[in-house]
């Protein structure tokens, strides 16, 4: 099973850990867009001030930021996995599973990113600032920047098991799984059960809660009607829409009252 997750806006601070070595991160094909990335966005963020934080997306109190990202190479990094953090990385608490689960979590998770374009949570990285729709002045809008490494890189990650689809909208422009991987991919909405809304919170805590429900059960789902059938047994309300057609993804709502 292999899980895709969106990163936090908020990041953990670096730290004084070992600096960056971008060769050691997973996914090798993918190093060459890394450094591309991170070779622009140090420069964006090292030039001028103002520009940088147009580029990013940053209101004036996070202005801040920039300069977080002109240390990436010398920063201490960290496991990806203690550097993201916020509403759906709280409720997953990554860091109270038990030996078994870390285990499962490192093989298992995959965590999309506008500059490494996607680590495990046990890659060491820097904290950093950029969003997947961020558009660089020199290399474009990185969702359309990933998309060549990824089609390469992800249908190896993925194997041939059940693929869980948990990022949000930005981050699937990144790679959109096709052909006879997209039959075995499951994507996820959290419904607020009384309104049939989609409410942030409930959407990012819930899918939290869901991917530490697989990884502490140990739960090894085929695809993505095994995922279902596993989701219930764990107490979750699930409803699924099957593709209609090959190559499409299966559609699960996940129905909710209330977090804790």
């Amino acid at each position: 099973m292999l899980v895709l997750l969106p990163p936090s806006e908020g990041k953990a601070p670096s730290g004084r850990g070992t600096a960056l070595k971008l060769e050691s991160l997973s996914l090798p094909g993918l190093t060459e867009a890394r450094r591309a990335v991170l070779d622009e966005l140090a420069e964006l963020c090292a030039g001028d001030e103002e520009k940088a934080r147009e580029v990013l997306g940053l209101s004036e109190g996070l202005r801040g930021e920039i300069a977080k990202n002109t240390q990436l190479r010398s920063a201490g990094a960290r496991p990806a996995g203690e550097i993201y953090t916020g509403v759906l990385y709280d409720a997953l608490d990554l860091a109270s599973l038990d030996t078994a689960a870390k285990r499962r979590a490192s093989r298992s998770l995959l965590v999309f990113s506008g500059l490494w374009g996607a680590v495990r949570v046990t890659d060491r990285i820097p904290s950093y600032r950029c969003s997947m729709g961020v558009r660089l002045p020199g290399l474009g809008a990185l969702g359309a920047h990933w998309r060549t490494p990824m089609a390469a890189a992800l249908p190896e990650a993925a194997g041939d098991g059940l693929v869980l689809d948990l990022r949000s909208s930005a981050y699937t422009s990144a790679w959109k799984p096709k052909g006879e991987v997209a039959g075995r991919t499951a994507t996820v909405r959290v419904l607020h059960a009384p309104t049939r809304k989609v409410v942030s919170h409930f959407n990012k805590a819930t899918k939290g809660r869901i991917v530490r429900s697989l990884l502490a059960a140990g739960a090894a789902p085929a695809g993505p009607a095994e995922l279902v059938e596993t989701l219930r047994d764990l107490g979750y309300e699930v409803e699924v829409q099957a593709p209609a057609r090959a190559g499409t993804a299966w559609a699960l709502d996940v129905l909710v009252n209330e977090v804790h």
